[in-house]
């Protein structure tokens, strides 16, 4: 081998090193560091995972994941029992399982996949408005099947809807209350400070966040 061979190869190797150092600099520091930058100072919120917190500033989750409010699960139960004191999300079925998503688990999100008329899903939608109806008839109320809103015995696309309709939380307003000794027309109110409206007015759905109302009316509750 020729010096001059020696000389060229060790002219591209050293291009080459030089090249790996700068891309790394720009591409593994400094660009990371201007996107997180700016993340943090025009989008901090999102940035952070729209995390909702608590009067103390705990966080307890994000507005973009449902969760669900369950009692501990009795020993021998398929499922835990929904917690009746806090408003109640969408169902969650587990995609590709026949059970319930019960902890709206992200590794289990998806739809259901079933057909309209699926007998098993008309099974599922029969069951959850009969769960709907018991559990949220009180003394004084009692819920007529015929004005159960949709996503009340539906899950979503995702399985991990955060938001509810109005008329749900609405459906739900008297058994909150009645489980943790409120008047009905202050949780009425709680519903309506949090719910959000269609974007610009026409776009979407009028919507309730089951996380943000929850917080607010444990907020109430420790008062």
């Amino acid at each position: 081998m020729t010096n001059n061979t020696v000389s060229s190869t060790a002219r591209v190797l050293g291009a080459g090193l030089r090249a790996l150092l700068v891309l790394t600099l720009v591409c593994g520091v400094l660009y990371p560091l201007a996107v997180t930058g700016a993340a943090q100072t025009l989008f901090s919120d999102q940035a952070n995972g729209s995390e909702i917190k608590d009067r103390e500033g705990q966080v307890v989750g994000s507005s973009l994941i449902g969760q669900r409010y369950d009692l501990p699960p009795k020993k021998g139960a398929k499922s835990p029992s929904p917690d009746l004191r806090w408003f109640q999300p969408r169902p969650s079925k587990g995609l590709g399982t026949n059970s319930v998503n019960t902890q709206y688990s992200l590794l289990l999100s998806g739809a259901t996949n079933r057909s309209g008329d699926n007998e098993e899903l008309i099974r599922w939608v029969k069951d959850a408005k009969a769960a709907v109806v018991k559990d949220n008839s009180t003394a004084t109320y009692k819920v007529n099947p015929t004005d159960i809103p949709p996503d009340a015995i539906t899950s979503s696309a995702s399985g991990l809807d955060p938001h509810i309709s109005p008329a749900y939380a609405g459906l739900q307003v008297h058994r909150v209350a009645e489980k943790n000794g409120l008047d009905v027309k202050k949780v009425e109110d709680l519903v309506a400070d949090h719910t959000t409206g269609r974007l610009l007015g026409f776009m979407g759905e009028p919507r309730v966040n089951v996380l943000e109302l929850n917080t607010a009316l444990r907020d109430l509750t420790r008062k």
